[in-house]
């Protein structure tokens, strides 16, 4: 459930912080990537040094670091995260929140955030008991806050009681429980979703094959955000060395005529987004051994054509998804390009983009699409694949629900 769910840590001080080095090991061995941020109390219990060293990023401390506020690192850090977790949250950082304080990086983390914030409060009995804290409890379960703990028993400070923080596995059950629940609530829960990524290999004998630079990273992105929104979700995809992504049924193939059945096997569905960078070509006859070098020089190819996906899959039938979607890859005139495969293939949307010499789109980590509809060109600004696909989805589930008003 936590593979490739990106978390933003929030370590606050007290005792307890000790345990959020356990918790972010925890959270790696399921997948998860997570950022932290150290409030200035956090960093009297454990170092900066050691969080970095854990989970692989960069620790974040200082409201009015240079370096990352001329990014405006706490929007960034705010935004690029699937889930904010506070652990330990103490009485002080959730009367900031109750309030809307921002005063250090992490309370003004967590004003700009848009996503949902959990807490797992640890402090004194008397301090978790107190009317000030439990009205700001209160107060933060109106605002859409979720709590994990506090827990009961034996205390740094000798005391016994409600107020430690909760046990790691039970943090991690309720981060589970949350990522599970948004699905069963999403947006498109009970949609069926169909996605193409990756290549094709189109073989030319038992060593060599026709292919392309596709790394599959925005295939896989938009499967695992249309998920993420409760579809039930195959994503059909060509060689890449991509892990699954989390809760999205994977069917591995090879060429394209492979890519072709697979699709049609996954029909009906209620949205195809055609990612993949289909070879529109393949060899007429594979070799059934290797070719080799006679000093008559290059072996002539005769080749025939590929299949085409997006196209069938437009084409009008009573299994013809709602919504079909193409990715465009062009190197001249990109938006006139995608306009006119949409004209030709019949498909709802293509999402254009620029994949020629020096863009760094096929094989990176950010894209640059246009979206084409009737409704004409939307120029989307340049974000990671992961963020493209989230916007993507979102336009999905907007667009599936006007279909059926």
């Amino acid at each position: 459930m936590l593979d490739n769910k990106r978390i933003l840590l929030i370590i606050a001080g007290g005792i307890a912080a000790y345990k959020s080095l356990e918790l972010i090991r925890r959270l790696q061995d399921r997948g998860a990537r997570v950022r932290c941020i150290l409030t200035r109390s956090g960093a009297e219990f454990i170092t900066p040094l050691s969080v970095a060293s854990l989970s692989g990023e960069k620790c974040y401390t200082d409201l009015f670091s240079l370096t990352d506020e001329a990014e405006m690192g706490h929007i960034r850090l705010s935004r690029e995260a699937d889930l904010v977790v506070v652990a330990p949250a103490t009485a002080d950082l959730m009367a900031k929140m109750a309030a809307g304080i921002a005063d250090d990086l992490a309370s003004t983390t967590l004003l700009a955030t848009d996503k949902r914030v959990l807490l797992a409060p640890a402090m004194n009995v008397e301090m978790w008991g107190n009317k000030a804290t439990r009205r700001n409890a209160r107060q933060l379960v109106e605002d859409g806050v979720l709590f994990v703990g506090p827990a009961d028993g034996d205390m740094a400070c000798g005391e016994i009681g409600s107020g430690r923080l909760a046990d790691v596995p039970d943090i991690i059950a309720a981060i589970d429980n949350f990522f599970r629940d948004a699905r069963l609530r999403g947006p498109l829960a009970g949609k069926r979703a169909l996605v193409t990524a990756g290549p094709t290999h189109e073989a030319i004998d038992p060593v060599r094959h026709i292919a392309n630079r596709s790394s599959g990273k925005q295939g896989y992105a938009v499967a695992q955000a249309l998920a993420d929104l409760g579809a039930d979700t195959t994503l059909v995809s060509g060689p890449t060395s991509l892990a699954d992504p989390a809760g999205v049924r994977v069917v591995r193939v090879q060429s394209a005529r492979d890519m072709m059945a697979a699709c049609e096997a996954a029909l009906p569905v209620d949205v195809a987004v055609c990612v993949a960078a289909v070879a529109d070509w393949r060899p007429a006859d594979i070799q059934a051994s290797k070719i080799k070098k006679n000093g008559d020089g290059a072996p002539k190819l005769e080749l025939v054509e590929n299949p085409h996906i997006l196209s069938t899959l437009s084409k009008p039938s009573n299994q013809r998804p709602k919504l079909v979607i193409g990715f465009a890859a062009e190197t001249d005139d990109v938006t006139e390009n995608a306009k006119a495969k949409r004209a030709k293939y019949g498909s709802d949307w293509i999402l254009a983009n620029d994949v020629s010499t020096g863009t760094g789109t096929f094989g990176g980590e950010t894209n640059r699409v246009h979206l084409v509809s009737g409704n004409g060109v939307e120029n989307w600004p340049e974000a990671s694949k992961i963020e493209i696909g989230k916007i993507l989805a979102s336009r999905i589930a907007d667009a599936l629900t006007v279909t059926e008003a």
